[in-house]
């Protein structure tokens, strides 16, 4: 009995211990990750408006690089990206976030200054399946949408990521065998568009 109870005492102690040594290194890590999360964004924004910077800059030196080129607007609850070269916009870029076949997908979606035609598309957060739906992050596939129209033939907001899509003025091929990642990154590509679309008319 004695044994039984120092093995329980033991393990709880055991148990408390663990258990505050991960709380502390959960907060003492909290802002380091959250300066790395913050960065992966910020490098994603530039990628996607084409902003040169060095690939190798530190979390301090693209935080300084973003804040000289972008300018966040909101409007109508939604965080548009500026980029102006020479006090001119060259660029904006909107957040597009959405279930994914295996779990949630954010990235960013870069217009031209006519908020018509896609500049260019990156990915900061995916867990689709390699090989197949994890495939949306290749340069192969995001410069599909370069250059594509947000409009349909009937001035309707939307894009479509499907087979033979390409033919359409908003529209891209979708990956082999990754049907249900494209269907999905489609329909939120779409909702974001569709608040641009309103937001422009609410101006």
């Amino acid at each position: 009995m004695k044994g039984s109870l120092y093995t329980l005492i033991y393990a709880a102690v055991v148990g408390i211990v663990c258990a505050a040594t991960l709380t502390f290194a959960a907060n003492f890590c909290r802002p380091y990750r959250e300066k790395n999360e913050a960065a992966e964004k910020q490098i994603n924004i530039l990628l996607a408006l084409n902003v040169p910077f060095d690939v190798d800059a530190t979390a301090d030196e693209l935080l300084q690089i973003f804040d000289a080129n972008i300018k966040q607007v909101e409007q109508n609850g939604m965080a548009i990206y500026n980029y102006e070269v020479n006090g001119k916009l060259d660029s904006l870029a909107v957040e597009f976030i959405g279930p994914g076949r295996n779990a949630t997908v954010k990235g960013f979606l870069a217009l031209e200054p006519d908020r018509k035609t896609i500049k260019g598309i990156t990915f900061y957060q995916q867990e689709e399946t390699p090989g197949l739906g994890g495939e949306i992050i290749t340069a192969e596939f995001r410069d599909r949408f370069k250059g594509k129209s947000i409009y349909d033939e009937k001035g309707e907001p939307g894009f479509v990521v499907k087979k033979n899509a390409d033919k359409l003025k908003n529209g891209v091929n979708a990956i082999s065998s990754a049907t249900q990642t494209c269907d999905k990154l489609g329909i939120m590509l779409t909702e974001t568009l569709k608040s641009l679309s309103q937001e422009q008319v609410d101006e």
